[in-house]
């Protein structure tokens, strides 16, 4: 399993169109939401996968202050493999990337209240109530470092 970090203007076009496939392939037509993934984030974005030879088999995105909220994010995780440890993996590698390139202190995300648990096993804390986004619960979270 490879382990990849690049910037927008640093994907090739494979490597976007496949970004982009999986990410509708998940969040789009498994979980059957029909919303404009493509929401103008992207080139903004540190974009984080592993992959299996050409399989992306988890992902996602680390944004700055200021891009989605007013502290540095992580969003659109997903894993193509279930029950193996990538999303933990995945989250862990994204706090990495956020502490290292945006010398984040504090990490906000939007987590579907199922996986809520995920996110709290890496310190991340519930900050508003339940709500629905695109037919989806949901909740904030923050995760505040610590010392």
């Amino acid at each position: 399993m490879e382990r990849i970090v690049k910037r927008f203007d640093e994907l090739d076009n494979r490597e976007l169109y496949e970004i982009l496939k999986t990410r509708v392939s998940v969040f789009v037509v498994e979980q059957n939401c029909p919303y404009p993934e493509a929401d103008g984030r992207d080139e903004e974005a540190i974009h984080v996968w592993f992959q299996d030879e050409d399989r992306i088999l988890a992902y996602l995105r680390v944004m700055d202050r200021g891009v989605e909220s007013e502290d540095v994010s992580i969003g659109r995780l997903l894993t193509t493999r279930r029950r193996e440890g990538l999303g933990t993996a995945i989250l862990k590698e994204g706090i990495r990337v956020a502490e290292e390139c945006f010398h984040a202190d504090r990490i906000y995300l939007e987590a579907q209240v199922y996986a809520k648990g995920l996110y709290e096993k890496q310190g991340f804390e519930t900050i508003s109530g339940e709500y629905l986004e695109d037919g989806i619960p949901h909740v904030k979270m923050l995760r505040i470092k610590k010392g």
